[in-house]
């Protein structure tokens, strides 16, 4: 735990080589595949990251996110993975980390959509308390051609100027990513990255999905801040002011 907590202290970002058994595994993707497969259910909380630019595009999802997938699945909250990525964050940022929300990312086969560089916390209100961090969880093998995380540290409480793809895309940065490091990973792996990280991933250009289980945590005195300014991570996205 020293060296992980060392990597992500200095960096912004770190890997867990094996958070999740294969069974444990199993057991989210099986939920996660009925998540994705039902849209009337999910419809509230669902979105393309990769933005709709015209109609064709309508026809498949190319960066599929489901936002807070435990309000529609609510067995999820009580599945290993959430406990044990909870307790990561507090080794990693303190004891009264919480969960503050989840959500899909699942980026379909052959679609080769990249996610562009950005930050997390271009989403975010300004908080008092800055620590944040995400555990990105791989259901799937990862690597560069279906699209695994790369990272790219900058600094801490700097957010870069953002901007949004059409029709409900991500948000997106310009930055040097001279130096970025791409991370694979093996199903049940996972990462943990600050909310001011610079990260990316490049489409997918191979024949099986690529499915990410996302959870963020934070002091959970900035949760209920949060809440009372009325962002619950379920609206309309749009970048931080």
């Amino acid at each position: 735990m020293n060296a992980i907590k060392k990597q992500f202290s200095e960096q912004g970002f770190t890997k867990v080589s094996s958070l999740l058994t294969s069974e444990e595994a199993n057991e989210l993707s099986i939920i996660y595949d009925n998540l994705l497969g039902d849209k009337e259910k999910t419809q509230h909380l669902r979105s393309d990251l990769a933005g709709v630019t015209d109609e064709n595009e309508k026809k498949i999802e190319r960066i599929t996110q489901i936002m807070r997938p435990s309000l529609v699945e609510k067995s999820l909250l009580a599945h290993t993975a959430y406990k044990k990525a909870l307790q990561l964050a507090k080794d990693l940022l303190g004891d009264d980390m919480e969960l503050d929300f989840d959500m899909l990312i699942n980026k379909a086969p052959h679609t080769e959509t990249e996610t562009p560089w950005h930050q997390d916390a271009a989403y975010w209100i300004n908080l008092p308390d800055k620590r944040a961090v995400s555990c990105w969880i791989a259901l799937d093998k990862v690597y560069e051609e279906n699209g695994c995380m790369w990272f790219l540290p900058v600094s801490k409480e700097k957010v870069l100027p953002h901007q949004s793809l059409p029709n409900g895309g991500a948000l997106y940065c310009d930055a040097n990513t001279e130096g970025a490091v791409a991370v694979p990973l093996a199903i049940g792996g996972c990462t943990f990255h600050d909310g001011f990280t610079l990260h990316y991933s490049r489409g997918n250009s191979t024949d099986s999905q690529r499915r990410a289980l996302i959870l963020n945590f934070r002091p959970k005195t900035m949760i209920t801040l949060e809440r009372e300014q009325g962002m619950d991570h379920t609206g309309t996205r749009k970048k931080r002011s």
